[in-house]
């Protein structure tokens, strides 16, 4: 069996163009398009004056930013039970699980940012894509694309996921590797799975993370790592696409075909495995039409019951006769789901979205995401000049 050695390197996980119609409904009809438009023109503008510079100028960041608490997690007895069921379930010697939990720190950062926003505060897509279509993120998706341009048509030509989506995906997520955290993933997983803070689906989350501190540990074995090199965000997701070890295991691609599935130092494998991910979540490579359709909607509000879920479930006629209307006409034979991205104070925005949008909302549960990789994909495409 192999052991838990540590490694002087860092763990080595991690790290044709797109056509028009996929955000074609980004460029034309309503006011807010126009608005995105501009901003993402004015953005590509700014960033290709300012991109090198910017990212030159940022400041150097330690490994890891914070200090942790020792805690002795083996004296929990959840944590003894968690033991001994993954010892008994994977066939780990207990003697290396009990090192790893023992060398575990209590990260109360962690249980901080998984804690739910204030209530009250309204939701605004307008201030949150500002966060993600701005130069910095579209220059660098220019610098990005321009460098892995064969890699992203051949996975574009694998998956059929067009390669905006995946430079919108990687741009979003880290900025392209510039940003993947600092935290090493055994900590947090373990601070996580045992101590989640008081909330409605606190056990839940708890399984969840516990699954994925099992899934590291078996990542590290396959691999053959010491598991506390490897570093992510503080909620556990690692390298330039930012996935949870379980996903590594599961929708990791070895797409550069070394032996290893990167995702911290290989473009190739985190092209690979995004555009992997997405098609095991429903990306239909057949609907090469937008993802998105601007819509109006009916004083009547029958349409308001159409609204919520993560998944295309409505014909055109339903849509049409709950009072929702697109400019063009939506392809038939395939079904669609009610978008609403609210603004604050402002109108809100509508949309109907095919099942391609939907699979990138499995990225990230967002409608709020799943249209800021479109717009950034889409703003990185207009920058490229294509």
């Amino acid at each position: 069996m192999k052991s838990f050695a540590p490694l002087l390197l860092a763990l080595a996980i991690g790290a044709g163009p797109a056509a028009d119609a996929l955000a074609a409904s980004s460029l034309h009809h309503t006011k807010t398009t126009a608005k995105t438009t501009a901003k993402a023109a004015k953005a590509a503008k700014a960033g290709r004056k300012a991109g090198r510079k910017a990212q030159a100028a940022a400041p150097a960041r330690p490994a890891i930013d914070y200090d942790g608490e020792a805690v002795n997690f083996s004296d929990w007895q959840a944590v003894r039970d968690f033991e001994d069921d993954i010892v008994a379930r994977n066939g780990f010697e207990r003697a290396q699980i009990e090192d790893v939990i023992k060398r575990a720190r209590f990260i109360d950062s962690a249980v901080q940012l998984v804690k739910p926003a204030p209530p009250g505060k309204p939701k605004n897509w307008q201030a949150y894509s500002d966060r993600f279509i701005e130069p910095i993120r579209i220059n660098a998706g220019v610098r990005f694309w321009n460098e892995n341009a064969d890699l992203l048509s051949r996975a574009e030509a694998t998956y059929g996921v067009p390669a905006e989506i995946i430079v919108g995906i990687l741009g979003v997520e880290t900025i392209y590797g510039r940003d993947t955290g600092r935290f090493r993933v055994v900590d947090v997983l373990t601070t996580l799975a045992f101590a989640y803070p008081e909330a409605p689906n606190r056990a839940n989350r708890m399984a969840f993370f516990r699954s994925e501190l099992e899934h590291t540990l078996l990542l590290a074995r396959k691999e053959n790592i010491d598991p506390f090199s490897l570093l992510g965000s503080f909620a556990g997701a690692v390298g330039m696409p930012q996935f949870m070890p379980g996903n590594i295991l599961k929708y990791g691609v070895d797409f550069d075909g070394d032996g290893i599935v990167d995702l911290r130092g290989s473009a190739a494998d985190a092209i690979g495995s995004v555009a992997n991910f997405l098609v095991e979540h429903g990306w239909d490579r057949n609907n090469t039409g937008p993802a998105v359709f601007p819509a109006n909607v009916a004083p009547s509000l029958a349409w308001q019951g159409l609204l919520g879920g993560l998944e295309a479930r409505y014909r055109p006629g339903e849509l049409d006769g709950a009072g929702v209307a697109t400019r063009t006409a939506l392809p038939d034979g395939r079904l669609y789901g009610l978008v609403d991205l609210q603004n604050g104070a402002d109108p809100t925005e509508y949309w109907v979205a095919n099942a391609n949008f939907f699979a990138i909302t499995k990225y990230n549960r967002s409608y709020f995401y799943a249209m800021s990789v479109i717009e950034l994909g889409r703003a990185v495409r207009l920058a490229r000049g294509i």
